[in-house]
């Protein structure tokens, strides 16, 4: 089979996969285009810090010379993956942006990064990321700026954005990201890809950077991004289970997709309540207003559901400010206790979004060891309601953030006359790092200059396969991933 250096670059994991093993298509020819892609639009882009080319070359060798034996490895046999860089891969830089680790590198695989490698797949490298993944655009002292794809003078999000750069413009066929208040799924709206944040103890945070312990384990999570809902979906059942390195870890056993993409939704709901999947739509939370291109989007999303036979009924929760100001109190001064000492005098060395950062936390106290305890007790209670509301309305169809991807450097937003500032804008995502619930990040559009639009399909517990059952739907509704059309090609 005769494709193009293209066409192989932006073809879904799960099809790449499925023509290496065919052999219609060689591991190595696949690497090869990725590498040329790489070296084509990397530099505008600024998404890998770093690529493994040796490695890479000697591991898509090696896979067909199985795949010619007829051994293949894998459900992820030779296709091309990339790692947020504060994920440690062995031999790679492992800095996570910032002028306090210079030099680090991985001595090892984690764990997520093993089973990718044992599930077949070909690691390119890692990816930029904001400093200490603290804002919602990447930049660092370190590596610089990363671009959107779709338009040079925006950001690609964060602080997963040299992920999600990546994944869009075909750089890389699908990845491994980290959100704690939405650095999954903002990015993966901003470029038009899809990205999972999974119910904390799905997948195992071993080998990440900040651990995903303390205050971190309570909001904090690495999960997959690639351009198509099945391939989010592959990565998850790879990365899946527990790890002996996270005690946060759950063996809670992965539900299946194809109950609910073929409409049996009785068995999945079936420990909770015997009625039809009911999905509730709300276009904006009352306080953050809200794109209107993403206030279409949302209804596009809900109208792809309801063709499908899915009741779509308008829900407004009722904790949703409750949740936002819980998790600013874990997030943001948790994270001031942990890396003031490392930012405070040495403002020279550190990017002026984290300094930024620690300033806006400066305006309320220190957090206390009692107020810990007081929001972590408030925060259970929270989720008991939301618990109980979500009995009735299992899925949530929301924006994943007020607004689309910004400018480098902005800071607000003025939307049907109100003003949205920089922390306010996320609050969509936040919640539900604050709850834990599943959150899926889906496209679903254009705004009227072009750049991409996702909406948020969010779960229960553990739910992870109704999340991506809906936003499969909607994917299919809306067409999904499209490559970016207007600076990289």
């Amino acid at each position: 089979m005769v494709m193009s250096a293209v066409d192989l670059a932006t073809r879904s994991a799960t099809e790449l996969a499925g023509l290496i093993r065919t052999r219609d298509v060689s591991a190595v020819e696949v690497l090869e285009a990725t590498l040329a892609r790489i070296d084509a639009l990397n530099p505008s882009l600024n998404a890998f810090i770093s690529v493994d080319r040796d490695r890479a070359r000697r591991e898509a060798a090696a896979a067909d010379a199985d795949i010619r034996r007829g051994e293949i490895r894998g459900p992820l046999v030779g296709v091309p993956l990339s790692i947020k860089s504060s994920m440690e891969v062995e031999g790679q830089p492992w800095e996570t942006g910032s002028a306090s680790r210079r030099g680090i590198r991985g001595t090892t695989d984690g764990t997520i990064v093993t089973r990718l490698r044992n599930a077949g797949a070909i690691i390119l490298g890692v990816t930029n990321v904001a400093e200490q993944l603290m804002a919602w655009e990447t930049v660092n002292p370190l590596y610089g700026r990363s671009r959107n794809p779709w338009d040079l003078t925006r950001t690609p999000g964060g602080s997963s954005g040299g992920e999600s750069a990546a994944i869009a413009a075909g750089l890389s066929a699908g990845g491994l990201g980290s959100d704690g208040g939405g650095s999954i799924r903002v990015p993966a709206h901003f470029t038009g890809i899809c990205g999972l944040k999974p119910t904390p103890g799905r997948v195992p945070a071993t080998g990440h950077f900040p651990p995903c312990g303390g205050p971190f384990a309570l909001t904090g999570v690495v999960g997959p991004m690639a351009r198509t809902v099945d391939d989010v979906a592959l990565l998850l059942e790879v990365m899946a289970g527990p790890d002996t390195g996270d005690p946060n870890a759950h063996p809670v056993p992965l539900g299946s997709l194809d109950d609910v993409i073929n409409d049996r939704f009785e068995s999945v709901l079936e420990p909770y309540e015997h009625h039809p999947l009911r999905v509730g739509v709300f276009e904006d939370d009352g306080r953050t207003m809200v794109e209107p291109a993403i206030r279409e989007a949302i209804r596009r999303a809900a109208q792809a559901l309801r063709d499908a036979g899915v009741e779509v009924i308008p829900f407004q929760p009722s904790w949703l400010e409750e949740a936002r100001t819980l998790w600013w109190e874990i997030f943001g001064r948790a994270v001031r206790l942990l890396l003031e000492s490392s930012v405070v005098g040495h403002e020279a060395d550190v990017d002026p979004n984290l300094v930024e950062f620690i300033e806006w936390t400066k305006q309320m106290p220190k957090l206390t060891a009692e107020r810990l305890l007081d929001v972590e007790i408030q925060r259970d209670m929270l989720r008991a309601r939301v618990l109980a509301d979500m009995r009735h309305v299992p899925v949530l169809l929301c924006p994943v953030a007020a607004v689309s991807a910004f400018r480098h450097g902005e800071r607000e937003w003025t939307i049907d006359g109100q003003t949205v500032r920089y922390l306010d804008a996320w609050s969509y995502s936040a919640w539900f790092n604050l709850l834990q619930n599943p959150g899926l990040a889906v496209p679903a559009g254009a705004t009227p200059s072009g750049l991409p639009v996702g909406v948020q399909v969010v779960a229960r517990h553990w739910e992870e396969h109704v999340a991506l059952a809906v936003g499969r739907i909607i994917e299919r509704g809306l067409g999904g991933y499209r490559p970016p059309a207007t600076h990289v090609s």
